[in-house]
């Protein structure tokens, strides 16, 4: 195969460039890997942890077994407690070691407190990490497509530097997708190149996903602003329109609460309930959290504001690449998951796993995935003689060249389908099947159609992406004919032990689902029947 533009070699290719591929970086580079990151944006701001004040679930020994109980049972029969208690203890002697390069704070008693960090400087010390340890990185160069071997292992990507006008591809004995969600290009807070990217690339090679359904997580913000900051609103009191006060449970259950409330009219928030000591600490809690109200001249403390649901799909719902073994090697050899780009049911259930799961699962995975991959890659080395094919479709390939398609209208297709209380917070059957021949019909025009140009190739494929994250979703949701978690059937509104199992999908043209004890292959035609 041969390249107009940049190629390049490593034994581990990291593709993204927030706090799973950072660590995923780190991971090989500490293994003695030649490494390379290509991040979509600038590798150090870009993603949601950058934007973000993440804290990490830093577990003291002695405390490890009721919160992994806690967490179990709040999973509701789909988390794994091993897998708790491996990431639990990977972030608690993991964290520890960035101190060179994070000043972490130390409470009055001159204790150092690991927990919780500021994105901005989290990402900027990982950064430097990385670049210390020698790991190459390649800015604002979004992957479009993997490589792959004639035995269907992977060989590395092909991409574009966007600054440069040109393309770039990387042989390499192993890649980690840390790709990041999708939340369907919503308002929310550093999640605008969370697209779906490495779902489509690796179910072009043949890759599963898991928990697919579990994409229905909403975050309250400001009417007028995308600042999905969520602590402060634990504090919240919530009126309709003609200032009733709603009564909105704590937790999970709000959700649904708030989002019937906001179908019958808007709602309104006030944080008057906030005491004043962590009125005072916010500004180093969460210091943009404040600057909306700013702007608009809002003081949320004492005035009420609209306030909206803004979705997240798998940014902090749980779906991603099915992980089949301990190293975070997804079902295609050779390509391993971290992040949000890997499923999280494994230690969140059927629940988001939030901000302090996330993180330290984004830690844990892509310190595992890395090692690992650095580990397949020394053993096997890079064989540049062998022919590799480059095997991305939709948005790249197009069967008629000629139609052209208006990437405007499918992005406001996808998130009319993908985004709406009634869509998404409350599924049925008809609904889904109904958003589902919206979805298949979109797939079929971004498959066929377009143009293939370096100018446009990685919006193309972000449509692509976002269409086919939207298939698999609804089509697991179809597949889980319950409610459990964060996915909410209004025609079968109890949890039912029949599907206390995760439901795989997968599938491009033909999406299928089956549940993980390996069941028959199905679609949501033969499911609806």
């Amino acid at each position: 195969m041969s390249f107009s533009s940049s190629y390049l070699e490593a034994d581990v290719l990291v593709i993204g460039g927030g706090l799973a591929g950072a660590w995923a970086a780190v991971g090989a580079a500490r293994e003695g890997a030649r490494v390379i990151l290509a991040d979509k944006g600038y590798f150090g701001t870009s993603g949601v942890t950058a934007a973000a004040g993440p804290s990490h679930w830093w577990v003291p020994p002695a405390q490890r077994e009721e919160a992994i109980d806690k967490r179990a049972e709040a999973g509701e029969g789909l988390a794994d407690p091993r897998w708790m208690a491996r990431i639990i203890d990977k972030t608690w002697n993991t964290l520890p070691t960035l101190g060179d390069y994070y000043s972490f704070p130390q409470n009055d008693k001159g204790v150092t407190i690991y927990r919780s960090l500021r994105g901005p400087e989290y990402l900027r010390a990982m950064r430097k990490l990385a670049e210390d340890l020698g790991v190459q990185i390649l800015d604002q160069s979004p992957a479009l497509e993997l490589l792959l071997h004639a035995d269907d292992s992977v060989a590395g990507a092909r991409g574009v530097h966007r600054q440069r006008n040109e393309s770039w591809a990387v042989r390499a004995g192993a890649v980690v997708l840390a790709t990041g969600g999708c939340a369907f290009l919503s308002p929310l807070l550093g999640a605008n190149n969370n697209t779906g990217d490495g779902y489509l690339m690796a179910a072009e090679a043949g890759a599963e996903l898991s928990g697919m359904e579990l994409s229905a997580y909403y975050t309250v913000s400001p009417a007028y602003s995308s600042m999905t900051r969520s602590m402060s609103y634990a504090f919240a009191r919530y009126f309709d329109a003609s200032g009733r006060e709603l009564s909105v449970p704590m937790g999970p259950p709000a959700t649904a609460v708030l989002a019937r409330a906001m179908l019958a009219g808007p709602v309104f928030c006030s944080l008057d309930r906030m005491p004043e000591h962590v009125r005072q600490q916010l500004p180093q809690i969460s210091p943009n959290f404040l600057l909306p109200f700013v702007r608009k001249g809002i003081d949320p403390f004492t005035q009420r504001f609209e306030v909206k649901l803004r979705g997240e799909g798998t940014v902090r719902g749980v779906g991603g690449l099915r992980i089949a073994d301990e190293d975070c090697q997804t079902t295609v050899s050779g390509l391993y998951a971290a992040g949000d780009a890997a499923t999280r049911e494994l230690i969140a259930g059927a629940i988001s796993g939030g901000g302090n799961q996330n993180s330290a699962w984004g830690l844990s995975s892509g310190l595992w995935s890395g090692r690992a991959a650095a580990r397949r890659a020394r053993g096997l080395g890079i064989r540049a003689d062998r022919s590799v094919e480059a095997i991305g479709g939709a948005g790249l390939r197009p069967a008629h060249a000629e139609d052209r398609i208006d990437t405007d209208e499918v992005i406001r297709r996808v998130q009319g389908e993908m985004l709406p209380y009634d869509k998404n917070i409350f599924r049925s059957a008809p609904v889904l099947l109904n958003s589902l021949q919206v979805l298949d019909q979109l797939w079929q025009a971004v498959r066929d159609g377009g143009r293939n140009a370096a100018t446009n190739a990685v919006r193309q494929r972000e449509i692509a992406a976002l269409v086919a994250t939207g298939r698999w979703c609804y089509s697991a949701a179809l597949a889980r004919q319950e409610t459990r978690g964060m996915h909410r059937r209004t025609d079968a509104p109890q949890r039912d032990e029949r599907f206390a199992h995760r439901i795989l999908t997968g599938g491009l043209d033909k999406v299928w689902t089956r549940a993980d004890a390996q069941t028959p292959q199905q679609s949501h035609e033969e499911i609806a029947a």
